[in-house]
């Protein structure tokens, strides 16, 4: 049975969601235990090399085509293996080399922010009105609050830190956007199998020119257990609950599990390592969460039975 055809009912959708979110939740924190063992570059090259080659093999049994044809097929594996797989998991993993998993969720939680900046600018028909605008700039406080750039709470490195995993934010929702206009029958499966070879060879090609080395890998049982975690559980287990609740509820209701993965992975950071996510951060989620609720009001209104432009009226209201 297929997984999708198994998430048909309001509790199988409600226990995929919260999988989804334990599985890339944790895996914040897998990447944090697995960077003292592995170079950053390397260990997400390695992790998508091996998980591109399983979907692939997932999309030849279950649609029976995976050579992408023509140039928009083509283009899109490239715009998703260089943005969304290569450059987001290159700089979060740099990242977390700085700040901890738990701080790295938090501000990887802008995506759907970014994403909905970027379509505006790029996309016709999609635009930010004086509310989107206000939210936009919401998520890009929550951002500056956990980096706290007077320096009273978080050190130098820890800022670099914030400022590669938002570099890495907007890698992948410049590439979601980029994503939209390229429609194709190519199967999704295929086309996520490609993407991940792809920006697996972009990361080894980008090891390689940083110096990182195969030899410096620390082959013990947890780097394995992380490489594993995060290759089959987080990687291809979640991105096959993904595309199934894609289609059970759709992209505005899924984004929403962006905001679950932060508490996760303080939880995770906390019971591993026994680190509590610092104040600034926990404001800064909120910031980032209220501006997702105003750029994302009309589809939020809407799945919970709501007009949005009723919002003022229903506000007053006791």
């Amino acid at each position: 049975m297929k997984l999708r055809n198994m998430i048909s009912t309001p509790e199988s959708v409600v226990a995929a969601f919260v999988l989804l979110a334990t599985l890339w939740g944790t895996s914040f924190v897998a990447i944090e235990a697995g960077l003292h063992y592995f170079p950053p570059l390397l260990f997400a090259g390695v992790r998508y090399a091996v998980a591109g080659a399983i979907v692939l093999g997932i999309a030849a049994v279950a649609s029976g085509r995976t050579i992408p044809r023509g140039r928009d097929e083509w283009l899109g594996v490239a715009v998703a293996g260089t943005f969304v797989i290569a450059a987001y998991h290159g700089l979060l993993y740099v990242g977390e080399i700085h700040i901890s998993g738990a701080v790295a969720a938090v501000v990887v939680s802008l995506v759907p922010v970014l994403t909905a900046v970027f379509a505006s600018l790029l996309l016709p028909g999609e635009r930010l009105g004086p509310v989107e605008i206000g939210g936009f700039a919401l998520g890009v406080l929550g951002v500056v609050v956990i980096a706290d750039p007077t320096g009273t709470g978080i050190g130098n490195s820890a800022l670099l830190g914030v400022a590669l995993a938002f570099a890495g934010a907007v890698a992948f929702s410049l590439g979601a956007v980029l994503l939209r206009p390229l429609r194709t029958d190519l199967p999704i499966a295929a086309l996520q199998g490609w993407a991940m070879v792809l920006g697996a060879g972009l990361l080894f090609v980008g090891a390689a020119l940083f110096g990182e080395s195969p030899a410096a890998i620390v082959w013990n049982r947890t780097a394995m257990a992380s490489l594993a975690y995060l290759t089959l559980l987080s990687g291809v287990l979640a991105f096959l609950i993904y595309f199934a609740l894609l289609d059970a509820v759709g992209p505005a209701q899924l984004h929403l599990v962006g905001y679950a993965e932060p508490v996760v992975a303080a939880v995770g950071s906390w019971v591993l390592f026994g680190s509590l996510i610092e104040g600034e951060a926990i404001l800064g989620f909120l910031a980032i969460l209220a501006g997702f609720v105003a750029l994302e009001r009309r589809e939020i209104a809407a799945y919970v039975g709501f007009d949005a432009y009723h919002w003022p009226a229903l506000i007053g209201r006791k």
